[in-house]
């Protein structure tokens, strides 16, 4: 389980980075481009470690053609979230990012969706997502809610 942590925690940090290089890289040139360009050396890398770690047996692999076809949704990810950095900065798109992953994560979870094991809802398991959501706004506001006093007390004597 430890293990899992670390490499989730590994994961989310990775992410974020990849989130904000690709954000600059969109300031230099258009979104599809910097699209191909991580989609494409992802795939060298992943396709350079394949071989290393697993040699032909990358290429021997069984599961639902349409899983095969998830690669293509990596296309959105980057387009999508990219396009929510450059627009919100990194610390609100990826509060949203995670957000709505776990709900929709809870949900087709809940459905028992694309071959996972059905997992009943539960008010534990809205509570949590309602909380987790609530930290993430208030972690996103907080700044600005604080500041709003500190303006108030600024403004000069005549303005009051």
């Amino acid at each position: 389980m430890l293990v899992g942590i670390i490499l989730a925690l590994s994961g989310g940090a990775l992410v974020c980075l990849q989130n904000i290089f690709n954000a600059n890289v969109k300031q230099h040139v258009s979104v599809w481009a910097t699209t191909a360009l991580v989609l494409f050396l992802g795939f060298i890398g992943s396709f350079a470690a394949g071989l290393a770690v697993n040699g032909t047996g990358l290429f021997h692999f069984e599961a639902e053609p349409w899983f095969w076809f998830s690669g293509v949704l990596g296309v959105g990810v980057v387009v999508c979230v990219t396009q929510g950095v450059q627009a919100l900065g990194p610390g609100r798109a990826i509060s949203i990012v995670m957000v709505s992953q776990i709900f929709f994560g809870l949900m087709w979870d809940t459905a028992g969706w694309f071959g996972l094991e059905q997992v009943p809802f539960t008010g534990q398991s809205l509570l949590g997502v309602l909380l987790i959501s609530a930290g993430i706004l208030l972690f996103q506001l907080g700044p600005s809610l604080e500041r709003k006093p500190l303006a108030q007390q600024q403004k000069a004597p005549h303005e009051a």
